[in-house]
Order: C-alpha cells, then structure tokens, then sequence
C-alpha cells in the first residue's frame, strides 16, 4: 500500500502535476499572445496579494524560481534526447572520437565537449588532451585553465601550445595570463610529466627574458620539437639547457621579439656546442639572431645530421660564410638553406656559391633561398635588385638545386616572408603576422649599411 505522503497521494503534488500537465500541453498560441497572459495573470496576483512590498516581492522571486526550474528541466531533457541521439546516428566509437577529439585545438575541444552528455564523456578522456593547444583562446586562457587541462591529460600530454602567434602589444597586459614566471613554476607541479612531452611551443608569453622561464625544458628529457617565438635576452641560457637536458631535440624553431647585440663565437658558445651535440637535430630555425659570419658557419658545419637550416632575418649576415660551407660541407647532409632578408647579403657571395655549386660542390642541397626585400648588396655598396645569377647553368648542370632570389623593386608592395614552401601553416601564420616585423628591423640596421 502507498505512503500516505507519497506523490500518488499527496494533494499538493497532484495539484503540481495537473498544472505542468496542462502547460505542456496548452495549444499552440502566438508568443505575443502568451506572454500577454502570463503578463497579465502576474499583474493580477500581485494586485490580489497583500499591500506589503516584500509579500509582492517574494511572489516574484517565487514565480522567477519556478520559471528557472522549468527552463533548467527542459534543458536537462534536451540534452538527455540529445545524446540519445548521438549515440544512435554518431557514426564513429567512442575511442575514436576521442582520437578525434585529440587532434583538435583545445578551445574548439572545450566547444565539442558543451554539445552533448556523449561528446563532454568523451572529451573527459586523457588521451583527448594529448595534444594542447591554447593558442587559439588566448584572452580566455589563464594559469589555472593551463594547470587544469594538464592534470586531465596526466601522463598523456604529447604537445602542449602556450601564448598567442600575433604579438601582443603594450596594452593587452594582463597579469593573470600565462607568463614567464608560470613556466618556471611548471616544472615542479605534481601533474606535468615533461617526460613524456614530445612537443612544447611558446609562443610571445610575457617574462620570458627571465633565465628561470626555461627550467621547465630541464624536466623535457624526450622533446624533439621546441618552438619559441617572441624570445627576448638572456636566451643563451636556453641552450645550455638543452645541451644538458634535451638530447633529443629534432626540430628547433627560435625567433626573437627584438634586435638582439651581435653574437659572436664567444657569446654564441652554448648556441654552437648545443647544435654540436645534438645528434638527431635535422631543423634549425633562428630568425633576427644577429649572428657573425664565422657563427653560421659553425653551425652549418658543427651539425652530421642537420637538413634545414633557416637564417632569415639576421642584419649582421653578409654572405662570407657561404664560401667555406660550399667547400667544406662536402659530407654535409644540408638540403635547405634559407637566408631570407639578411640586410647585409653580398651579391658577389651568392654568386660564388652558385657557381661552386654548378662546378659539383655542395652535393647534398636541394633548396636555396637569398630572397629580399632590400636587395643584395653589390660591390658599390649599393642595393641590387637584378643580380645576374647563373640560373639557366644552373638548371642545366644541377637541376636538382632550387634558387630562389626575388627581389621586389623598391616601388614594390610585394614582400616575401621568411617561410619556406615546405613550412606548416602554423609557421606560415606566424610570419604572415610579423611581416611588419621584417620592416622595422630594416629601418632599425640602416646604420649598419654603410
């Protein structure tokens, strides 16, 4: 027998379901129309309550509870249908769309995950988050937002994106947001395995001049691929630090935010010993390094296993370097290299690569690329926009060699980037971001032209 305080026999919950019966099932009526009613009923219950101001208040706190409550149900029983749904016509199994789900950006990740009770179960699901990628929700993403998506992906995380690919300007500073000082603390939370890290990405965090910003890469011991951008001073610590902890380094992607002081031998030694001693290094990108002639030879010559080496941008490169590498790079497996808008090229340096080059030294490159926005600088001094390169012998004696040299005229409102064809879309968008970038650093090094 039934409770006498159960539902079936409570008179209030009778009264209760007979009124929820009848709204759901209240014939179709204009918007306008039932809102007028339910305008006017309100109107009238209040004018039949007691004078007392808080006696009417109440009654519309009441009536703002139980609109909350029929409108937080309804939600429940769509998303309940929702998922029911998905469930039936989602065409893919759970532990592939959680695969899926890993090869999104975190933010478009945090969007799948609101649409439905099926899609948040299996966005809950660690290996969803082994690959992070905050870059796309920037102005949404602080320390704690960082620090939770890491203790769901656990040992998990493979990748880990932070910061934003458009340099920030003065006024978007926010104290709150992830920053130099962050990274220093990341590498003693209890929930970040570096270990199992493969690939880190910083892109223009605020502190980063900060020595101790880099001791989380000191906790990366498997990283292959490292790519900061909007690096400032001091940076040299960063390659020691990878010299000692990060044997493992592939691809290294480095571009500074500001013209740096000219590193030489001496203050490029842990640059040199780093690439030195890194057997599996086959990339290495430095973009505005303001390196000496003798420094990028060194590198192209230091490395048995590098492939790409991309110097674009540095104002102190005049070319000089090109002849030993051409000589001495006999056994280099170098295939690429990009010295993109280096104010100080020498025409006559390129030159004479290009003729070693159809003579059959330098066997192993594939792609060459001096291209500039100012020109070569031709034995006058001047800017040369129409050097006479040896092309077409070129082609004939060693068609497996690509040069690219284009030079706008000065009128030009072409410009030409410092990515090469090859280059994903991530360091495409970058570039297309710092064109201006290449713009001021020309007008910052007209003093060195002379």
């Amino acid at each position: 027998m039934d409770s006498p305080t159960s539902p079936a026999q409570n008179p209030s919950s009778v009264h209760a379901h007979s009124i929820i019966s009848s709204l759901l099932t209240f014939p179709d009526s204009s918007p306008l129309s039932i809102v007028s009613c339910f305008h006017r009923e309100l109107e009238q219950a209040l004018a039949s309550a007691s004078d007392d101001a808080s006696v009417q208040e109440r009654l519309v706190d009441r009536t703002l509870q139980l609109v909350s409550i029929l409108l937080e149900s309804t939600k429940r029983s769509f998303r309940k249908r929702a998922t029911a749904h998905n469930s039936s016509s989602w065409f893919l199994p759970p532990e592939l769309t959680v695969k899926v789900f890993s090869m999104v950006d975190t933010k478009s990740l945090m969007r799948a995950a609101a649409c439905c009770t099926m899609f948040n179960k299996c966005a809950m699901d660690r290996f969803a988050y082994a690959h992070v990628d905050l870059t796309t929700a920037t102005s949404q993403v602080d320390i704690k937002v960082v620090c939770n998506l890491i203790h769901r992906a656990g040992k998990e995380l493979r990748s880990l994106k932070l910061g934003s690919l458009a340099r920030p300007y003065p006024s978007d500073f926010n104290p709150s947001l992830v920053n130099g000082p962050f990274l220093s603390t990341l590498s003693r939370n209890p929930d970040f395995i570096g270990s199992r890290l493969k690939s880190l990405g910083l892109y223009n965090i605020r502190g980063m001049d900060r020595s101790t910003s880099f001791d989380v890469l000191s906790v990366c011991s498997n990283l292959t691929d490292l790519r900061i951008v909007g690096l400032n001073d001091p940076f040299m610590h960063l390659f020691k630090i990878l010299t000692e902890k990060c044997r493992l380094i592939e691809h290294l992607c480095i571009e500074t935010s500001q013209l740096l002081s000219i590193i030489n031998t001496v203050k490029g030694s842990d640059l040199i010993k780093f690439v030195t001693n890194s057997p599996n290094l086959t990339s290495l990108r430095l973009i505005r390094f303001r390196l000496t002639d003798k420094v990028a030879r060194l590198l192209a010559q230091s490395s048995r296993t590098l492939e790409y080496l991309n110097l674009s941008r540095s104002s102190t490169i005049n070319g000089r370097f090109l002849r030993d590498v051409r000589n001495s790079c006999k056994e280099s497996p170098l295939k690429t290299l990009i010295v993109r808008n280096c104010l100080k090229l020498q025409e006559k340096e390129v030159l004479e690569l290009c003729n070693s080059i159809i003579k059959g030294n330098f066997k192993s490159i594939r792609h060459i690329d001096v291209s500039n926005n100012r020109g070569l600088v031709s034995d006058d001094g001047k800017r040369s926009y129409k050097p006479k390169f040896p092309l077409e012998k070129l082609k004939e004696e060693r068609s497996d060699v690509t040069l690219v040299a284009d030079f706008p005229s000065p009128w030009s409102v072409k410009h030409y980037p410092v990515c090469h064809e090859e280059d994903d879309e991530e360091l495409r968008k970058i570039e297309m971001m710092e064109d201006d970038a290449s713009s001021s650093d020309e007008e910052s090094s007209e003093d060195d032209l002379g």
